[in-house]
């Protein structure tokens, strides 16, 4: 609480008890106006220094009010720092959206920095300590939480985060910081509202002071009153002029928090914009593409159908560029599900360098002759664990890129490198973290890339190739399958002087065995055994008799069914299927409840699962459930025909 040091009016400064003694009849005439001037003069001087005092006080009292305000203000923005902390932990374990760590980043780097604003506040205020104490010991624990949970959140752990969050320990912490903050607000309105009394009582008394000596002053003459007067009018001016700035500070924030809201408004709108014109850009990109390919289809099976109709069966020409249409459709599908990181992934363990010595022979035959490639792998590599498909498809999609980038030929250099990614590089970029990483830089000597277009380069459909040299989509597939990894990728480019694409993928620590490459055996077609019954179960009809055609031309024995329930049927009257071929997203009865149930009647059954979207209950995070065997819609003969004999022989 505040010592306001006032003078309240004693007995020495009451002129009624120092006159009274002696009555005023008997005084001297010639003495009694100098006695009246002494007196009129001690009365002005108390006058005077009360008003000092007053004066003093008031402006003493005015500065501890305007720090017990500031202190106010500084908890407010602690805590308010802390909420959007936790808001933002919150709106991401929900959505997922990495937008929504903007507000904990901006408030775990606010948070030092206020609390030492307010550490420096209440300095002098000791009954404010051992709460500001409090919220010091809580504040480390729930920032650890929420640090925690975003972790796990980015390792894809949503469901254990969550858990934490509902486990009350992070609401509990919360409670006991709102607690603390609420006493040390409520400490801080007694404080304001104890200096305000002081300053009013103080006030109070001086009223009633001048009240009392103004009675007397009157006595001593026009000047009395007429300073006394003079006085009271500097009093009211200063009033009004208090009163007028304290109106324009009222505008002021109300202009402020007016124009703010407009500011926050019109970014809002403008995000808006933006996100809608990149979605626009995309849809319009994949209509673009997906209609030229149909285009090609439905030409090409019209004159198909007519030549036929004819008696014509020179159709091949016809049926190839169909299939190839259709092809590019189905490597359109999954570049985009690659980019949006959505694509089923089997990762394994990985010898990067193994990978790179094994692809050089390959990337040499692409690259033509004109391009000297040059591998530099480093010695005591760590492992890494992804998709070895998409990784082998990545490194090559960026090694075509650098060879476009050559059209005089050049050099391309394939590194690999042990790296570490710190707290300050990582900053730059909230969707990875510190930590161990494996390098894989593929430069090229090319014509390079200015700032803008490296920094579109990722971007779905962008491309500065000529039509018909490219969908736009390699680099942003690379982008989709790295993040989806768990990887970082940069771009290092100077216009002449080439470009250098760097993936980081994250050091595997596992001791599984290092994945060898399948090499051609997808190409090939491995034909059914003897007496071999597949049950096949899809909902769609036509699908479903494709598949069964494709089966019976491989030489499996087929049964089919449209539902679970058909087929749980087909599969208890006959015990020699030895492998279900099922969809996965069906009504009633999905794919893996069907082949859990099937699982319960045989045991030793074999089950192949397939579909064409990518988030159902075989895949979780872009990720196969361990020991699921599955093939993604469309698929090839041969890949059919592979897919099923692992399967049965699995």
């Amino acid at each position: 609480m505040l010592n306001l040091h006032d003078r309240p009016f004693g007995p020495e400064q009451r002129p009624g008890t120092t006159v009274s003694d002696t009555p005023p009849s008997r005084l001297p005439r010639k003495r009694a106006p100098l006695i009246l001037l002494g007196l009129g003069f001690i009365l002005l001087s108390g006058i005077v220094g009360a008003v000092a005092a007053f004066t003093f006080s008031a402006q003493r009292t005015a500065e501890e009010q305007t720090a017990l305000y500031q202190a106010s203000v500084r908890i407010t923005l602690l805590f308010s720092a802390l909420q959007d902390v936790e808001a933002s932990q919150r709106g991401y374990l929900l959505t997922h959206d990495e937008a929504y760590l903007a507000p904990y980043q901006d408030g775990a780097k606010a948070l030092p920095e206020r609390m030492a604003m307010v550490a420096d506040a209440i300095a002098d205020r000791p009954e404010l300590k051992p709460d500001f104490a409090q919220i010091q010991s809580i504040l480390p624990k729930k920032l650890a939480e929420i640090d925690h949970t975003i972790g796990l959140g980015r390792e894809g752990k949503w469901d254990e985060a969550t858990a934490i969050v509902r486990a009350d320990s992070g609401r509990e912490m919360m409670d006991r910081i709102r607690d603390a903050v609420g006493r040390m607000r409520t400490r801080q309105a007694d404080a304001i509202r104890a200096a305000s009394q002081s300053v009013a009582e103080a006030a109070a008394r001086l009223r009633i002071g001048v009240g009392v000596v103004a009675l007397f002053v009157l006595v001593l003459g026009t000047y009395a009153f007429l300073l006394k007067r003079r006085q009271r009018l500097q009093i009211e001016e200063s009033a009004d002029v208090i009163e007028a700035h304290s109106h324009a500070l009222e505008a002021a924030n109300a202009s402020l928090r007016e124009e703010m809201a407009s500011r926050r408004a019109a970014e809002d709108q403008l995000r808006q914009m933006q996100r809608m014109e990149a979605v626009g850009q995309l849809a319009g990109g994949i209509a673009h593409d997906f209609n030229n390919m149909l285009a090609v289809v439905i030409s090409a099976v019209g004159l198909a159908t007519r030549r036929l109709a004819k008696g014509d069966l020179d159709i091949a020409k016809y049926l190839d560029a169909a299939g190839d249409a259709a092809n590019r459709a189905a490597g359109l599908t999954k570049r985009l599900l690659a980019f949006s990181r959505q694509q089923p992934l089997a990762p394994e363990p990985i010898d990067a360098n193994k990978m790179v010595a094994d692809m050089s022979e390959l990337l040499r035959r692409t690259l033509g002759e004109n391009v000297q490639l040059e591998t530099v792998l480093a010695g005591g590599l760590w492992r890494i664990k992804a998709d070895a498909s998409q990784l082998e498809n990545s490194v090559l999609n960026l090694a075509v890129n650098a060879r476009d980038a050559m059209p005089d030929g050049g050099r391309i250099t394939i590194e690999t490198a042990n790296a570490y990614l710190d707290d300050v590089y990582v900053s730059q970029d909230s969707g990875i973290a510190p930590g161990q990483y494996v390098l894989i830089a593929v430069t090229d000597t090319g014509t390079g890339m200015t700032p803008e277009v490296a920094a579109k380069a990722f971007d779905p459909f962008f491309t500065t190739k000529r039509v018909g040299q490219g969908t736009g989509l390699g680099l942003s597939q690379v982008y989709g399958f790295v993040r989806q990894s768990g990887g970082h990728i940069k771009i290092y480019s100077e216009i002449g002087q080439g470009t250098t694409l760097k993936l980081y993928l994250p050091r595997h620590f596992g001791t599984e065995n290092v994945s060898v490459p399948a090499g051609d055996s997808a190409a090939k077609l491995l034909p059914a055994r003897e007496r071999e019954l597949v049950l096949v179960v899809e909902d769609e009809e036509r699908v479903r008799a494709l598949a069964v055609d494709a089966l019976h031309e491989i030489g499996y024995t087929t049964l089919s069914a449209d539902c679970g329930k058909t087929a749980l049927e087909l599969l208890e009257a006959h015990p020699e299927v030895v492998l279900l071929f099922t969809d996965i997203v069906m009504p009633d009865m999905n794919g893996r409840k069907l082949a859990d149930l099937a699982l319960e009647i045989r045991p030793s059954l074999k089950v192949l699962y397939t579909t064409g979207f990518t988030r159902n209950a075989v895949v979780h995070n872009g990720i196969l459930d361990p020991g699921v065997r599955f093939i993604a819609k469309p698929f090839t003969l041969e890949l059919l025909a592979r897919k099923v004999r692992e399967a049965i022989d699995g």
